[in-house]
């Protein structure tokens, strides 16, 4: 009897990593890139043109917020600050792999930080668009070019996103060195072509793994497996 318990919970441990290794690779799909796809979708509904997705544009963008270490209050109101010009060509770009001499000037950024994590369509409308000079930037004709980016600070809360707009050209400005941006994380960025967690949700699922690898062991050790 003791024997078909064990079994039947072995089973059902098998059943719960199997499942939560699922749920981790539902979740892993790239936040960064659904923002991009909203951002788009948002231009061509208002009649503007879609705008080329730039990889390392967008490394950039993650590199950008990285620089406020996780200071939410440095994100927009009275206490705003940003990260100087002469980071891209001394930090950013050296840090995606993005050749220097293929910079092109920042044309527009749209930037947020909450405290929880939400999906990119509601950091979109909820958290970017804040205002009419979001809506400006948003729908300026001189972009060509965009790059998104979201982060955790050390994978976790406050939630940081990003997008950067640029006037250069798709084979000639933010070059990567290789033709593939370095992959840093935590954070996401669009147009990597990796599956990267923005959620805390994701955080968890390691530890409901160890648990099931607990539990499992201690049902071995009593029916003497």
């Amino acid at each position: 009897m003791e024997i078909q318990k064990g079994m039947f919970f072995l089973g059902f441990c098998i059943f719960f990593i199997s499942a939560s290794a699922a749920l981790q690779n539902k979740v892993t799909d790239n936040p960064a890139d659904e923002l991009l796809a909203v951002l788009n979708s948002n231009r061509t509904a208002h009649k503007s043109s879609a705008l080329y997705s730039s990889p390392g544009l967008a490394c950039i963008a993650l590199q950008y917020l990285k620089a406020y270490q996780g200071n939410c209050g440095a994100v927009g109101g009275p206490d705003a600050e940003k990260p100087a010009d002469t980071q891209f060509a001394e930090t950013f770009a050296p840090n995606c792999g993005v050749e220097v001499a293929s910079l092109t000037p920042i044309t527009g950024r749209l930037l947020g930080c909450e405290t929880k994590y939400v999906k990119p369509s509601e950091a979109f409308s909820d958290i970017l668009m804040k205002n009419n000079k979001s809506l400006e930037i948003l729908y300026s004709t001189m972009h060509t070019e965009v790059g998104a980016a979201v982060s955790g600070s050390d994978g976790g809360s406050p939630y940081f996103w990003c997008v950067l707009f640029s006037n250069g050209t798709s084979n000639s400005s933010f070059v990567l060195e290789g033709g593939v941006a370095k992959i840093s994380k935590p954070g996401c960025f669009s147009g990597a072509n990796d599956q990267c967690n923005g959620a805390n949700a994701l955080s968890e699922i390691p530890i409901l793994v160890s648990v099931a690898v607990g539990v499992l062991v201690l049902l071995l050790s009593r029916i003497g497996v």
